[in-house]
């Protein structure tokens, strides 16, 4: 019987260990400037699919964005999701409002040394005060609109769209 006490000790510890290792390998990189920063994608075995997005205003500086999940589990859709928040929360910093250029994805099979992974070059142009809140401005009609950008670059498959968004539709 004292056996069982030392087992799930046992058990936890290396459940805890695991899950530390799993969480330390994701890779969120600084948002920096596009001009003087390396993709990370540049020299990766798995090159991902990139798709051009948006034209760069003249005069703006375009930043780079890049989110690497911890392991091959996570979704490509949760990993773009985190790599658009930031590039928004960027800009939305600095009082502007976020608009991408290029989107560089991973493409299956996750495997180890191609776990999902985006990367948002963007731009952070200024909001006209005169603009009210829309529908492109709505976070479903966002995801929905990106989601539609993966499938037209053959990323993710019709089933995968049909499937993530009736997710995105049935969200509150």
């Amino acid at each position: 019987m004292a056996d069982v006490p030392v087992t799930r000790a046992i058990a936890m510890v290396s459940a805890l260990t695991l899950s530390s290792i799993l969480a330390g390998c994701a890779v969120t990189a600084p948002i920096q400037p596009a001009s003087s920063s390396k993709s990370g994608f540049d020299g990766a075995v798995y090159k991902g699919a990139t798709v051009v997005t948006g034209t760069a205003a003249p005069g703006n500086e375009s930043y780079r964005v890049f989110i690497q999940g911890a392991t091959g589990f996570v979704s490509i859709q949760s990993v773009r999701d985190d790599a658009e928040q930031r590039a928004k929360d960027f800009c939305d910093h600095k009082g502007n409002a976020f608009e991408s250029l290029t989107e560089t994805t991973a493409v299956p099979p996750y495997v180890l040394g191609n776990f999902p992974r985006v990367e948002i070059v963007f731009d952070c142009v200024e909001r006209p005060a005169s603009l009210a809140p829309s529908a492109v401005d709505d976070p479903k009609y966002a995801k929905l609109v990106n989601l539609k950008k993966l499938l037209d670059s053959g990323v993710i498959t019709q089933d995968e769209f049909s499937r993530e968004k009736a997710k995105i539709l049935n969200e509150p």
